[in-house]
């Protein structure tokens, strides 16, 4: 992560993420994390046995035989028909280089061995884990109520446990986790946000709840993590600058654009001064996605607007930040693109093409219908429109192109 040949491969590939017109979403799991495909819970769900068996031994695959595994079962958490009991000898068609020291879990659908998950090695810890683990639901209030019991196992030392807890929040919508502020152990997700023990793949999710649940003296330990630059790349940070922005809200707000706009340098973790890396600023507008997005009540959007208005000065960005401003229908810097697409500073065609797309939706916006039904293009669609036949008249290639790819 650390190599400027990933840091490039990784922001290459988020840029063709952004670029492809996919957006935050409120009602998408955590937007600081990656919760993957099926949580323990999910998988549970779907099957009608669910044993612990202690390995016996096992035939290595030879030939055309695929080999298996032989388990004693130790205990049962559900068997449907009562088809599996404690003591029972299971034969798996698979084989595992199992210890008779540990014990497994076994679960899977139906009789039909083939079908079942592979036995995977779990603990004393995680199997009274997966016992109690509440079932999957759907409402939202039950949603949010199920989650508290994932919130003592986020750092238990059982990594089995603490990925699959940490999953579970990672794949919840934040309008299911933003209600449980007052429950949320704020303490602990300080700790754990400055503690060098946590996975970074946690970072950016901590930093959200910090901000969740945080008090104004939190800001601190925030600010620090934020200005301090331990890597080149930070998995994450635009999470604490999320969680930073809710506790402060403009104040913070300044703070960032300060350090990470308007500043070319930054401090490591050592106390000296080195270049402020580009993966910083991108950060900053990924949390100023998230707080449009999922907090439009703590910051005036015509602020986050500003602090959007500023990344256009970094054309290396700028066609993001267009993008960004147009499905914001922010329509103020028409001027302003129109002297960009002729300053040789910013001749790059994909921020050319950002610009005609730019115009393109400003040109579609109607008022609301007048009294004979019919919806007029406002005072900025038609400025737009008279904007597009310009560019079209000097670089119809360009315009062609943009107009290709729009999303309608």
């Amino acid at each position: 992560m650390k190599t400027r040949l990933l840091l490039t491969c990784l922001v290459a590939t988020v840029f063709a993420i952004v670029r492809s017109g996919s957006s935050a979403n409120a009602g998408c799991a955590c937007p600081f994390c990656d919760a993957p495909s099926l949580m323990l819970s999910e998988q549970i769900g779907q099957c009608d046995h669910l044993l612990r068996g202690k390995w016996l031994g096992g035939e290595k695959p030879a030939s055309l035989r695929g080999g298996s595994s032989k388990f004693e079962i130790l205990d049962v958490a559900f068997s449907k028909g009562d088809r599996y009991k404690k003591g029972q000898v299971v034969v798996m068609p698979q084989y595992i280089a199992g210890s008779d020291a540990s014990s497994y879990s076994l679960m899977g659908p139906d009789d039909r061995l083939e079908d079942w998950h592979l036995p995977s090695e779990v603990t004393e810890a995680s199997w009274t884990y997966l016992l109690k683990m509440p079932p999957s639901v759907k409402d939202a209030t039950a949603q949010a109520e199920r989650l508290l019991y994932f919130l003592d196992y986020f750092e238990h030392p059982d990594l089995l446990v603490s990925n699959d807890a940490f999953a579970e929040f990672a794949a919840a919508p934040y309008e299911v986790i933003a209600p449980l502020k007052d429950q949320l152990p704020r303490e602990k997700i300080l700790s754990w946000l400055q503690s060098p023990k946590t996975p970074v793949t946690r970072t950016g999710f901590y930093g959200m709840l910090a901000g969740i649940c945080g008090h104004a003296e939190d800001a601190a330990i925030l600010e620090k993590k934020i200005v301090t630059l331990d890597a080149d790349f930070r998995l994450g940070i635009e999470g604490v600058m999320a969680g930073y922005m809710m506790i402060c809200g403009e104040e913070g707000l300044k703070k960032l654009e300060e350090v990470k706009i308007l500043s070319k340098t930054a401090i490591d973790k050592d106390g000296k001064e080195i270049m402020l890396p580009f993966s910083e600023t991108y950060a900053l507008m990924q949390a100023l996605r998230f707080m449009w997005t999922y907090e439009p009540d703590r910051m005036p959007k015509d602020r986050l607007k500003q602090s959007m208005h500023l990344l256009l000065e970094r054309k290396e960005m700028a066609d993001l930040v267009i993008t960004d401003l147009a499905r914001w229908k922010d329509w103020s810097i028409q001027d302003r693109l129109m002297t960009m697409y002729s300053d040789e500073n910013y001749d790059i065609p994909a921020i050319r093409r950002a610009i005609v797309r730019y115009l393109y939706y400003c040109s579609q916006e109607k008022l609301e219908p007048g009294a004979d039904g019919t919806r007029a293009p406002t005072d900025d669609a038609v400025k737009a429109e008279a904007n597009m036949k310009l560019l079209e008249e000097r670089d119809p290639k360009t315009v062609n192109d943009a107009k290709r790819y729009l999303i309608r």
